[in-house]
């Protein structure tokens, strides 16, 4: 089939792994076998060196940089890679006519890259966004499934291999960061910046936030969104409260989901399966057809010496409707100090939730703000919280309309 496909047989010729020994399912005993990667990558009888390894320096680095230095194309699924490198190996790879192809490095299977690259090219993107983390994702939908807390379901998400040993890539954002950056590069035309990704994860959202934005008729959804505002590009990575209605909201599980907006197509939604061995294949097979097929692209959409200095938008300067959460006593003038705090810094409120009577106990306060700058914000959550009467720093979630 790939043959047909690309017009040329594909041949597996050689093969550098940690572990010799292991079934990998297949019969690789006619492949060369290297204990050297990087010696594997300037093998002369090979055309197309795939890099599986991971992590953004060490042996993943060397072996791409040798292949491009020895004339062969590379495909990669290595998010970090192309997150703290891929504005130079593209433009390494295009001085040499040599193919970059990183489809599986950013939502699994899902054509993402393909789509804003070529599908959208006849599009100016205004905003590119998506639940790009699996783990995360899975975590908040078994939270709201199940009405457990954070901690019980990330145990459980470790016993059953959705989440590493040590979780903090995904569930502090940083794996979203490093897709979201590659991502915004394609989208708008811009060198990879993943130092401009503000990057925020879920380990402060809590089952009693979940419920609370259910009945707010929101969903909390971890989100990567890039968006070319009239300052410059916002990159950010963090819980979002998103309508229940919105596409994204309807994704659950490990599913991926990404949604880009263009001036002359509109809203586009792909959704899929955003990891594991088989949908990252299929991205890894995808590649290679291209480039066996002679398809050329360059790496980002246009040549790298093109890409352009778009600004950053700090997260200072974001505008959106908050969800707050305050842990207060029970007791008269707590609302009215917390509602000073916001007037003074032109924080108009839309809803106030609180629940039942404990005089002296704690209690919840959910307050939703309308549209007000992020440096407001967090000025007069910074003052709140210096009140006696609030018992646990205030918990913000920024509320995405789309």
């Amino acid at each position: 089939m790939l043959a047909e496909r690309s017009g040329h047989r594909l041949v597996v010729t050689a093969v550098s792994a940690r572990d010799r020994r292991r079934d990998r399912g297949v019969e690789l005993s006619a492949a060369r076998w290297y204990e050297d990667a990087a010696a594997m990558a300037a093998d002369p009888e090979i055309d197309v060196v795939v890099e599986l390894i991971g992590g953004a320096d060490g042996i993943a680095a060397r072996v791409v940089e040798t292949a491009l230095a020895h004339g062969k194309h590379i495909v990669t699924a290595n998010k970090a890679l192309m997150a703290h490198h891929g504005t130079r190996l593209a433009a390494d790879a295009e001085e040499r006519g040599l193919a970059l192809s990183f489809e599986a490095a950013v939502a699994g299977g899902i054509p993402v890259i393909k789509t804003l690259r070529e599908g959208l090219a006849g599009n100016r993107l205004r905003r590119v966004y998506g639940i790009l983390n699996g783990t995360s994702n899975y975590i908040l939908t078994t939270m709201r499934e199940g009405g457990r807390e954070f901690a019980e379901v990330l145990a459980e998400a470790q016993k059953l291999g959705y989440a590493e040993a040590d979780p903090s890539f995904d569930i502090d954002g940083v794996d979203a960061a490093h897709k979201l950056a590659i991502l915004a590069s394609v989208g708008f035309g811009r060198p990879v910046d993943l130092a401009g990704v503000y990057t925020e994860g879920i380990r402060h959202v809590s089952r009693l936030d979940i419920d609370f934005a259910e009945e707010l008729g929101f969903r909390i959804k971890l989100l990567g969104i890039a968006r070319l505002t009239d300052s410059g590009l916002e990159q950010r990575v963090h819980p979002c409260m998103v309508p229940r209605a919105t596409p994204i909201a309807a994704v659950e599980g490990a599913y991926n989901a990404v949604v880009a907006e263009g001036d002359f197509v509109g809203r586009v939604v792909l959704e899929g399966r955003g990891a594991g061995a088989f949908p990252t294949a299929s991205a890894v097979a995808a590649d290679l057809v291209d480039i066996a097929a002679g398809r050329r692209v360059f790496p980002f959409g246009i040549p790298a010496a093109d890409l352009r200095d778009i600004p950053g938008v700090a997260i200072e300067c974001h505008q959106s409707a908050y969800y707050i959460r305050l842990m207060v006593v029970d007791q008269p003038g707590v609302i009215a100090d917390v509602a000073a705090a916001l007037r003074d810094e032109q924080v108009s409120l839309e809803s106030m939730i609180q629940r039942g009577r404990a005089p002296g106990e704690a209690v919840p306060v959910v307050l939703t703000t309308h549209l007000t700058v992020e440096a407001a914000m967090r000025r007069a959550l910074a003052r709140i919280e210096t009140l006696d009467t609030v018992l646990e720093p205030p918990r913000l979630i920024r509320i995405e309309d789309f």
